[in-house]
């Protein structure tokens, strides 16, 4: 059922979360740690449908601070503390895993985050497989910027690592000697749905 699939990967998402607060928050001067609330599955065997998720109800501004693609730039999620912090956030989760997951969609109000998703590669990680295209993932390598809180966790730069693999991958082409300049990477414009439908709450 896509509303127990929903709870599996936000309740997922939640303990990644929990993770990363435990390493951020003793950091000086971390503060506080976005947190994603805990979503409860309820079965209704009258109803005709029987699965339904129940949350905590968000009241206040929702914001979206994680992009599915370059076009969108949200201000809020570049320049307010819960939008850089969600960036590091996936930043983390993505170091954590070594490339192979990534949570995306992350929204909600304030530190508090809800309906988020997780794009995972194809074979999944560790037996589980994301709800989104692994297409987020190489968006994120390619456009996440790291800012002060990435560098309070220690996070490696995307940007050099992502060149040097680039450069190991290309040696078929012909590298003239002393060019200097570097190819600016464009990444590819993906706008794939979400697979799965947002449940009835």
């Amino acid at each position: 059922s896509v509303v127990i699939q929903e709870c599996y990967v936000q309740n997922t998402a939640r303990e990644y979360a929990k993770l990363y607060a435990a390493e951020a928050e003793p950091l000086e001067g971390f503060g506080e740690v976005p947190e994603i609330i805990q979503i409860f599955l309820i079965h209704r065997p009258a109803n005709n449908i029987p699965y339904a998720t129940v949350e905590e109800e968000l009241v206040g501004e929702f914001v979206k601070y994680s992009v599915k693609d370059g076009k969108e730039v949200n201000f809020l999620r570049r320049d307010s503390e819960a939008g850089q912090k969600c960036c590091t956030f996936q930043h983390w989760v993505y170091e954590k895993t070594n490339g192979n997951l990534l949570v995306t969609d992350l929204q909600g109000v304030g530190m508090k985050l809800t309906d988020v998703g997780i794009a995972t590669l194809a074979k999944g990680y560790k037996g589980f497989k994301g709800n989104c295209s692994f297409s987020f993932i190489e968006q994120f390598r390619a456009l996440h910027q790291c800012n002060e809180y990435c560098e309070m966790l220690g996070l490696k730069s995307l940007r050099s690592t992502h060149q040097k693999q680039r450069k190991a991958t290309s040696t078929k082409s012909k590298i003239l000697p002393n060019s200097s300049t570097v190819k600016k990477m464009v990444p590819k414009k993906a706008r794939e749905p979400r697979d799965f439908i947002s449940s009835e709450h």
